[in-house]
């Protein structure tokens, strides 16, 4: 199978003549760490033997930051006794420790939204659906990704920010679940905007090159489930999703998949995630609960990714070998499954581990 052939196999769950390879990332202390213990070459996708991933993206409209045009400006507001207050993007204004991006919980401190003034002044104007700059990629790469498609060359797809995302990248984590209580129609106002700009950007994108899937960032949910309540996500999120899913798939004969990134533990909201036109869910980490055989068996129909716990590679080979002995057989007899850590490899996971894990995914994930 080409890279290709094998990723289609497995979004609509048939068999593939092996799972493919990939991995969620790994943090830039890792790679140092693994290149102190002796990794060289530039290209780690290649060193680890990874597949050459077929996405080709057609349009962005952000991903963990909300998509302004223009942007708030990201830079250092103060630095002091090795901490950094800094803006980014979204207006999100935090502290964390000096130069330090990965793998730290930065403390929140303001927002660019604390009343509806806020919104309407500050936001709306940066939210303005018909901004040429949203349609750059399209216009630029849309007529090559179209080719390359068309040869099974690249599956095109359009990325953007989930609605919980953007709620709270505009409220900040805390003042949102406020603002659900309090100002339901301002959260309405705010989620028909995120339509309002999503999904002219598909359907343009769409219009260049029939779609494989939209990805959906949408990091909703904790170590012990969701960070807003299923009523919540039915009342205020769910509707966009289905307007969104369904409009897309009925303006295409190809089959139309929605990949949905969420960390934590989604238990509570799968059913309506799924109702919703949900149909590959990743990265099932296992610290907040997840065990991929559940989902597997609880929703036969999703692809599914991730559910490699990630602790795991920090500890001995025969512990990676239990793990993955369990999961990947039966997750490679059902198909609908792409193998990856349970989110970024922290630098606690030694060379000599991530090599010997790799191995048994390809030997384990390979039939007979």
């Amino acid at each position: 199978m080409t890279p290709v052939q094998r990723v289609r196999a497995t979004y609509e769950l048939r068999p593939v003549d092996r799972l493919v390879r990939t991995e969620f990332s790994w943090w830039r202390a890792t790679e140092d760490r693994w290149r102190r213990e002796g990794l060289v070459g530039d290209d780690l996708a290649e060193l680890f033997g990874l597949d050459p991933m077929p996405f080709a993206t057609v349009a962005s409209q952000g991903w963990c930051n909300c998509p302004f045009v223009p942007p708030f400006e990201e830079k250092v507001i103060e630095a002091r006794d090795g901490c950094e207050i800094v803006q980014d993007t979204s207006g999100q204004v935090y502290r964390r420790p000096e130069g330090v991006t990965q793998g730290v919980m930065p403390t929140f401190l303001d927002s660019a939204v604390k009343c509806r003034r806020d919104w309407e002044q500050d936001i709306l104007p940066r939210m303005d659906p018909q901004s040429p700059e949203r349609y750059e990629t399209i216009r630029d790469s849309g007529p090559e990704i179209a080719r390359r498609a068309a040869a099974g060359e690249a599956l095109p797809d359009v990325s953007f920010i989930g609605g919980y995302m953007y709620l709270r990248d505009l409220f900040g984590p805390e003042r949102v679940l406020y603002v659900f209580h309090d100002d339901p129609e301002l959260v309405r106002d705010v989620m028909e905007n995120w339509r309002d700009v999503i999904l002219p950007v598909c359907l343009a994108a769409q219009d260049a090159v029939p779609l494989f899937r939209i990805s959906i960032a949408e990091d909703i949910c904790y170590k012990s489930g969701p960070l807003i309540s299923p009523a919540m996500y039915r009342t205020f999120l769910k509707p966009h999703y289905q307007e969104i899913t369904q409009t897309l798939r009925g303006r295409q004969k190809e089959p139309l998949h929605a990949y949905y990134d969420t960390d934590g533990n989604p238990a509570l909201l799968v059913d309506d995630i799924v109702e919703a036109g949900v149909d590959m869910l990743m990265p099932l980490e296992v610290a907040a609960g997840c065990d991929v055989l559940e989902y597997a068996r609880r929703y036969p129909r999703l692809a599914l990714g991730g559910a490699v716990d990630k602790r795991v590679l920090a500890r001995t080979k025969d512990d990676i070998d239990r793990f993955l002995d369990r999961i990947i057989p039966p997750m490679l007899e059902r198909s609908g499954y792409i193998p990856t850590c349970d989110h970024g490899i922290p630098n606690d996971v030694p060379l000599e581990n991530y090599i010997h894990y790799r191995e048994r995914i390809m030997a384990l994930g390979t039939p007979g």
